[in-house]
C-alpha cells in the first residue's frame, strides 16, 4: 500500500500559512528571510516520489505553483513539471496551464484511497486539504521544515478537529537553521 505524505514548511509555533509571503500578510515571508538555500530543491526528501507519485493541492497552492514552475528547467522545476498532479478546487479553473495537472472530482477520502492502490500521494502546502485528510486520520507521514520563527497567529498544520494519531520519529535532519522533521503512522 502507498503513503500519504504531507510535506510542509512551519514557524516554530506551527505556522504554515505565508511562508514565501506572496499572500501579503503581516508577518508573511518567514521561510525566505532564512535564504533561498533553505527552500529551493528537493528540501523534502521526495527523492523517487517526485517520479512515482502524485501531487495533490488545493486551488490557491495550485495556482501559485503553475505560475512558478513551467518556466524553470533545473533539475527538481523538471521533476515538479512532469509528476501528475491533481487539485482540488469547488472553483472551475483551467488546468492545462501546468502540464500534467487535473481536477480531482468526487470525494476526497475515496479519491486518495484511489490513487494511493497505484502512487504515494504528497499533499502540497494547501492547509484545508491537509485539515481534511487530518481530520479523517488519513495521512501515513508528515515531513514538516521548520523554521526559527514565531509569528504568534495564522493557519496551523493542525487543527483542534485532527484527529489523535501516534506518530514516531523515522528522522530529524539540520540543514542551516532549519529542521526537517519526518514523522510515520505507528501501525494500526
Amino acid at each position: 500500500m502507498h503513503r500519504t505524505i504531507v510535506i510542509a514548511f512551519s514557524t516554530l509555533d506551527g505556522v504554515i500559512e505565508d511562508p514565501d509571503g506572496r499572500d501579503g500578510t503581516l508577518k508573511g515571508g518567514w521561510a525566505f528571510r532564512h535564504g533561498p538555500e533553505f527552500v529551493a530543491g528537493d528540501k523534502f526528501k521526495l527523492g523517487l516520489t517526485l517520479d512515482t507519485g502524485v501531487l495533490l493541492m488545493g486551488r490557491k497552492t495550485w495556482q501559485a505553483f503553475a505560475k512558478l514552475w513551467p518556466n524553470r528547467t533545473d533539475e527538481f522545476s523538471a521533476a515538479m513539471n512532469r509528476i501528475p498532479k491533481l487539485v482540488i478546487s469547488h472553483t472551475p479553473i483551467e488546468t492545462s496551464t501546468w502540464a500534467n495537472s487535473s481536477l480531482l472530482t468526487g470525494d476526497l477520502a475515496d479519491a486518495v484511497a484511489a490513487q494511493k492502490a497505484e502512487h504515494d500521494v504528497v499533499v502540497v502546502g494547501s492547509a484545508t486539504v491537509v485539515h481534511a485528510l487530518a481530520e479523517m486520520d488519513l495521512v501515513d507521514e508528515y515531513r514538516v521544515m521548520i523554521f526559527p520563527d514565531l509569528v504568534g497567529h495564522g493557519t496551523k498544520l493542525f487543527t483542534s478537529e485532527t484527529a489523535p494519531t501516534h506518530l514516531r520519529l523515522i528522522s530529524s535532519e539540520t540543514a542551516g537553521p532549519t529542521v526537517l522533521m519526518r514523522y510515520e503512522r505507528e501501525a494500526r
